[in-house]
């Protein structure tokens, strides 16, 4: 049981971090232009919501954190009326921007009609900017070694009810190998944080999987110094999915003792700056998180521009101190995904296992909110039941191959279909609005 402070609170102070720079105005603009993002640092700026549009006029080092003051009495209203006008109105003109108190105005749509229309506004947004191609991207759980100890995870390194592995070098290339035979353009690699497999036995596997064929590689590894990041993408890895889990600090730092999200955020800084498309994401039900903390983690998610964001319910593991807490809401996860693709219009989002894992439907439904990405275990059937971070995963139920032709099938029948490409992100410069002439056909501006 969880024994920490009560994450629970009436109105709450939580900081974000703003990546900002005028030319000129700070004495940090040689660091900042070399990591390319803003940095990290310990100051505090203090603005209210109403604030945030007035920014742009105020000299900020960069990375400074901004105190947002959300509390739920004033700043999650329902959205209803002619908020939901605006949410139409958001659909059509394709995304602008979205401050936190709108996004959590938006994450409580009322069942029925509002959440309806937030769903179709998201399907409309993904449909426009990323297509109706779904990327298929296999996954391999390659250790479930941990040496954190995060208070939800059944890889924690306190549980020792879980029989540990660590997949060879040659083990992790076959895998590969026949996942890229089976129709993968990605294959993924994931693990806990284990410093067994060095910077360098990762570049060499990374080179291993590319000599097979032209395939992208993400990898999902957690938090490594900006060197061993550097060697891995010197090898050819092209993206890396490290998620923040809660954008809010002190909920953060309850979770993942010793472990804090400053130092998160740093890494993700790395990455970014080292040419990875860099994924993150959260998961949604934790306890002590509210729809304020939920609206704060999309607008993270948009202020370190994430190229890839996953969302999805927490699922209780029985050897955590969070075993007794319930599961997260599936529709809640719906709306922040639907919420998410609006924030980032040209982001991929993949269909989680956990999402699927609380309903047989997940992948559907997630599909018809903004999804666009779905990750298929295809670990050896030997080591998967072993990758447990919550029981009872749905990929257990996956073949060796992760089921790419009943995906496909799927998709055929609700009208996508599995994309032909790596599905790399669209660069900055390549970017512009697709709008919808009178006769509803897409045309780009």
């Amino acid at each position: 049981m969880y024994e920490g402070p009560s994450p629970v609170r009436n109105g709450r102070r939580a900081f974000l971090l703003v990546s900002n720079i005028r030319g000129g105005e700070t004495g940090n603009i040689q660091a900042f232009k070399q990591t390319e993002v803003s940095r990290v640092c310990q100051g505090r700026v203090h603005a209210t919501i109403a604030d945030r549009r007035e920014l742009a006029k105020t000299a900020l080092t960069p990375g400074e954190l901004i105190d947002t003051s959300i509390h739920l009495d004033e700043s999650t209203e329902p959205v209803t009326g002619q908020d939901m006008f605006a949410l139409t109105e958001i659909c059509h003109d394709g995304f602008i921007e979205l401050d936190v108190r709108d996004i959590a105005r938006m994450l409580q749509a009322r069942p029925g009609d509002e959440t309806e229309s937030l769903f179709a506004c998201a399907d409309r947004i993904r449909k426009r900017f990323v297509g109706d191609s779904v990327h298929i991207r296999g996954i391999i759980e390659f250790s479930n070694y941990c040496v954190r100890n995060c208070l939800y995870c059944g890889l924690r390194r306190d549980n020792h009810k879980l029989s540990r592995y660590r997949m060879t070098p040659d083990e992790i290339l076959t895998a590969s190998q026949n996942g890229i035979q089976s129709g993968y353009r990605t294959i993924v690699l994931q693990s806990g944080e284990d410093p067994y497999y060095s910077a360098q036995d990762i570049a060499l596997i990374v080179e291993g999987i590319k000599s097979f064929r032209d395939v992208a590689v993400t990898l999902s590894i957690g938090e490594r110094a900006r060197s061993e990041y550097a060697a891995m993408r010197s090898a050819g890895a092209d993206r890396f999915l490290l998620k923040h889990e809660t954008a809010d600090a002190k909920l953060y730092q309850q979770l993942h003792p010793g472990a804090s999200l400053k130092t998160r955020v740093e890494c993700l800084q790395n990455l970014k700056s080292l040419g990875f498309q860099v994924g993150s994401g959260f998961i949604v039900g934790l306890p002590g998180q509210d729809i304020s903390t939920i609206a704060e983690d999309i607008a993270l998610l948009k202020l370190l521009d994430c190229d890839m964001a996953g969302i999805g319910p927490f699922i209780p593991h029985p050897d955590t101190p969070l075993a007794s807490y319930p599961a997260g809401d599936v529709t809640m996860t719906l709306k922040a995904l639907a919420v998410a693709r609006q924030a980032l219009p040209y982001a991929n989002f993949p269909v989680t296992t956990a999402l699927s894992t609380l309903r047989q439907d997940g992948r559907q439904l997630a599909l018809s909110c903004g999804g666009n990405v779905i990750m298929p275990n295809i670990t050896p059937a030997k080591y998967r039941a072993l990758y447990e971070i919550y029981p009872d995963s749905a990929s257990l139920k996956d073949p060796e191959d992760g089921g790419i032709r009943e995906i496909a099938g799927m998709l055929k029948a609700i009208g996508r279909e599995v994309s032909t490409t790596k599905g790399d992100t669209l660069p900055k410069e390549r970017r512009s609005i697709p709008t919808v002439d009178s006769n509803n056909h897409e045309r780009m501006r």
